[in-house]
This record gives C-alpha cells, structure tokens and sequence, in this order.
C-alpha cells in the first residue's frame, strides 16, 4: 500500500513570523525571553544580552527584545543587508 509523501509548505517571512511565538508580544521582557527560549534561568537571558548575543535595546534600566532578534537568534529568520537596493 502506497504512503501518501508529506508535502513541504513554504511560507514567506512574514507568514512564519506570525506562526511562531504568536502568543507573544512584538517586543517582548526579560522573563518572556526566558520562556521563549525553553525555560533559560535569568542569569543565561542576562548573559545574552550583556554579550550582544541577541539584539536587544533598553529603556531604563529594562531591557526590551524584539521577537524578531529572538528568532534570528534561533537561526529561524536570516537578515540580509544589501547596501545597492538600500533607498533613502
């Protein structure tokens, strides 16, 4: 008997952007990173961010992390930067 093939959706940034975390804010804290990530402690998110491992930005003393930087972490998203269609 003939299995059927599973088939291979492709989607667009975008639409897999809105997939995945979509319980989640855009800009998300230190304690929803954590969560993000599988449960990394504190001190690991803090870590991460002291480095620059992940981008992130602070208002205050509050660190605030874009989903998006979360997931190009995860290597989920790639960014490419091309300075000749760059138009200002």
């Amino acid at each position: 008997m003939n299995q059927p093939k599973p088939t291979l959706a492709i989607i667009n940034h975008q639409e897999a952007y809105e997939l995945l975390f979509q319980n989640y804010p855009d800009v998300v804290n230190i304690a929803e990173m954590c969560e993000m990530l599988g449960g990394i402690s504190n001190k690991t998110a803090y870590k991460l961010l002291q480095e620059n491992t992940i981008n992130h930005f602070k208002i205050g003393r509050i660190y605030k992390i874009p989903k998006v930087n979360i997931l190009l972490y995860l290597n989920l998203f790639s960014f490419t930067f091309d300075r000749l269609t760059l138009t200002l």
